[in-house]
């Protein structure tokens, strides 16, 4: 016992006791705000249960760009930056069919054939930029320390953002409304509004297939083994190369479905709108482990509960005006606090394969 406490002693240092006390003193005044709030009364319970579905349908669409994040580093080790810019140029393109079969009456007449028309074009998109990214920018610096693809990553980025730009305008665009998605539906006497349904409905269909494809299917266990031991898998006869690539189309296509899903929600697209939404699905990844396919998942959930909840919960009792405002700083600051108390994610980082 004493060799222990000993050895614990000597191995903790300043830095790790000055971060637990930032972390304590963070959990305090989060106990302090939601007990406060949760004492003035000032939400009902239809307002958090607003908040609780709002919360998972923008988690459910981080939970899917986060995706991207995380089997790509599952099978490379690096963090693709431009996966941002990935998410946003499907439904930018898409969107310029949704206001076409807008004006044309398509979209009100055939609402479920327009849509999936959106979604294909959109995926198609995103798998795409995906691809090209993989082998143009990311092929020849294979065997590059890792700090070269990091920094070629983030060029990639940016030089999709200008190119959209320039593609595409500098403008906002209003996404099309599809009439079929407006309004309410009453669940036990609880109102939802429809597109929140769609949209986790969307992404959770989606989840699934994509976690099942890849545990389940022959291309699945390539992509894990290639992840676990890419020399390995070469000797047993699995194009290594190949594997990468589907792995990117993978994430494009996950990072293009989630495009659509937040332009559904959100009424807009622009050449910049893959920053804000890439950094909070890599936050997101981190959170659940990054390399870890449930993690993803799951940090993207807990992201955009807090993200929805936090506010009011934790800051509302503590006479913050308008604290919506603060969402992002809360959700950085619960990056800050998981990574304090357990630095490898909720659920622990590992890479993106389960043994067969």
């Amino acid at each position: 016992m004493r060799l222990a406490w000993k050895e614990w002693r000597e191995r903790i240092t300043a830095t790790d006791i000055l971060m637990w006390v930032i972390g304590g003193a963070l959990v305090i005044m989060i106990i302090m705000g939601s007990t406060a709030t949760l004492a003035a009364g000032r939400y009902s319970g239809r307002h958090w249960f607003d908040f609780l579905i709002f919360g998972l349908a923008q988690g459910s669409i981080y939970a899917l760009i986060a995706m991207g994040y995380t089997l790509v580093y599952g099978v490379l080790r690096m963090i693709n930056f431009a996966h941002g810019e990935v998410f946003m140029s499907g439904p930018y393109t898409a969107y310029f069919v949704a206001a076409a079969f807008y004006r044309s009456g398509f979209l009100d007449s055939h609402p479920i054939i327009s849509l999936l028309m959106v979604f294909i074009i959109a995926m198609a998109t995103s798998s795409g930029i995906a691809f090209l990214l993989e082998r143009i920018a990311y092929r020849p610096l294979r065997n590059a320390p890792r700090l070269i693809p990091l920094i070629t990553a983030i060029g990639a980025s940016f030089f999709l953002q200008y190119v959209f730009r320039g593609l595409y305008g500098s403008g906002f665009q209003a996404y099309p409304t599809v009439r079929m998605l407006e309004g309410f539906w009453m669940i036990g006497g609880l109102r939802i509004l429809k597109f929140q349904v769609v949209v986790i409905v969307a992404a959770a269909l989606l989840l699934a297939g994509l976690y099942s494809f890849i545990q389940a299917t022959r291309v699945g266990k390539a992509i894990r083994a290639v992840s676990e031991d890419k020399e390995a898998a070469s000797l047993m006869g699995i194009d290594v190369d190949r594997m990468i690539s589907t792995t990117f189309l993978i994430g494009g296509l996950s990072a293009g479905a989630a495009g659509v899903l937040y332009a559904l929600m959100f009424k807009q697209v622009h050449f910049f709108m893959g920053f804000i939404p890439g950094l909070k699905a890599f936050t997101a990844a981190v959170l659940g482990g990054i390399g870890n396919i449930p993690g993803a998942m799951m940090g993207g959930l807990f992201l955009g509960l807090i993200e929805s909840i936090g506010p009011s919960l934790f800051l509302d009792g503590l006479g913050i005006v308008a604290p919506y405002q603060l969402k992002d700083a809360i959700a950085f600051t619960m990056l800050v606090l998981v990574l304090i108390f357990r630095p490898t994610g909720i659920l622990g980082e590992r890479l993106a394969v389960k043994k067969a």
